[in-house]
């Protein structure tokens, strides 16, 4: 990851849920294009799922972590 993704993690991390929320509809409105229509629906019920039970979720900086982690360990 390159420090100008981490930084936008980082930033992103500090906003309320609700801004959370609004940056990553407006990502995923870019990707739509190339999704299919299945993985669309996907998203948009582990979304509305994480909405409804905000506590089950995890710090974003903890899922990049183990994905970080994850992929260092596969190199």
């Amino acid at each position: 990851m390159s420090a100008a993704q981490a930084q936008v993690l980082e930033q992103l991390a500090r906003l309320p849920f609700e801004e959370q929320r609004e940056v990553f509809d407006r990502l995923r409105d870019k990707f739509d294009e190339v999704l299919t229509p299945e993985q669309v629906a996907e998203l948009d019920r582990r979304a509305e799922r994480a909405l409804a039970h905000p506590e089950r979720c995890r710090p974003l900086a903890d899922v990049v972590a183990d994905i970080e982690k994850r992929f260092r360990a596969t190199r």
